[in-house]
């Protein structure tokens, strides 16, 4: 069984994170979502909460399995059997970092490859960051997001 790894914060996951997983689910047997718990980033939702929200968005999917995990990239990926790390890439701003990153993974575990896939189109500008934003000054974010997403965060700003 050929298997992925999908790892980011997904804080929260956009419509861009599921056309991604959607098209690995074409090119792999098994597509692990590994949501990192990541507090150095002070998510806006916990791990508990972005962890459910990308179950149910991405719940219709065959083949694709959502954990939260903590720890070294690389100790997770053989946990998994994974033979690959996919990384998106919206722009060229985003490649030195992912650059590095895949270099540094690559030290870490020799053995797994790193698999860059770029966005549709038109997900090509939406990140969370930007979701968050948008979301945060009242703004409608429901097309970029799942409803349920859109939902979450209209009740986490609201208050």
């Amino acid at each position: 069984m050929r298997s992925v790894i999908y790892p980011g914060t997904f804080d929260p996951v956009t419509n861009g994170h599921y056309d991604l997983v959607q098209r690995a689910t074409r090119l792999f047997d098994r597509v692990v979502v590994a949501i990192a718990a990541n507090p150095g980033k002070s998510p806006t939702f916990s791990l508990e909460e972005r962890v459910s929200m990308c179950k149910q968005v991405l719940g219709d999917l065959e083949g694709v399995e959502v954990i939260g995990f903590s720890g070294l990239l690389a100790n997770l990926a053989r946990e998994h059997g994974a033979l690959a790390l996919l990384r998106g890439l919206r722009a060229v701003s985003d490649f030195e970092f992912e650059f590095q990153l895949a270099n540094m993974n690559r030290r870490l575990a020799p053995e797994l490859e790193s698999v860059f896939l770029t966005p549709a189109e038109q997900y090509s500008f939406i990140s969370s960051t930007l979701v968050k934003e948008v979301g945060s000054l009242g703004g409608d974010v429901s097309p970029f997001v799942h409803p349920i997403v859109a939902e979450a965060l209209k009740q986490k700003f609201s208050v």
